[in-house]
């Protein structure tokens, strides 16, 4: 499993993609829904914001499926990454969580800025201690990677996943996506990497 997910482990944990799909332009975000799947493995996307896209899946693409878990599935020693926005104080808070498998631990790791707002960043590390919040309204997480560490708070009705191994089979019209692409010369985009939701789950990150 750490060979399939690898590469699509970095990117979600990175704001970039693997170093084939860096060259010779930066990577282009798809977040949106699959309205259609040519017999050539092309996908038909309507992104998030409502924009058509055709997304052209790189031969040995690699595939990630995500479920949807609770807070009470982030333990003490979980591998997670999560992406969050300054709250109260300046303490971070969760806008989403994903949970890795134990096979994934360290791909990734640390802390850096993510594309959803100015203020967005992406925690990638080790829960070393999970904490409550008054009331009983989330968790606070510390997250610890290499040369630092975060805490962060977990709302209670953020979203929040596990990853398992996926495949091609389940790009099908009416599933969410995530995936890291690369514009091609005729216009479409391309991605080695795609993570599905299950069971309408949407990718969260």
């Amino acid at each position: 499993m750490k060979t399939m997910f690898a590469a699509l482990a970095a990117t979600l944990l990175a704001t970039g993609a693997s170093a084939d799909l860096m060259k010779p332009a930066a990577p282009i975000v798809v977040r949106g829904t699959i309205t259609a799947v040519d017999p050539t493995g092309a996908l038909s996307v309507k992104s998030n914001d409502g924009t058509p896209l055709t997304v052209v899946l790189a031969p040995g693409a690699k595939f990630a499926a995500l479920s949807k878990i609770g807070l009470d599935d982030i333990k003490a020693n979980s591998f997670i990454g999560t992406a969050a926005k300054p709250g109260k104080n300046g303490v971070l808070e969760a806008t989403e969580v994903h949970v890795f498998a134990e096979s994934m631990r360290g791909l990734g790791e640390g802390h850096r800025a993510w594309d959803q707002g100015p203020t967005s960043t992406m925690t990638n590390g080790n829960v070393g201690k999970v904490g409550t919040i008054r009331h009983h309204s989330g968790r606070t997480l510390t997250v610890d990677y290499k040369g630092g560490t975060q805490e962060v708070v977990v709302p209670a009705n953020t979203p929040i996943v596990s990853f398992v191994e996926g495949s091609a089979a389940q790009l099908v019209p009416g599933a969410h996506i995530f995936a890291f692409t690369m514009r091609t010369p005729d216009g479409k985009l391309a991605t080695n990497q795609v993570a599905v939701g299950l069971k309408g789950v949407v990718p969260p990150m």
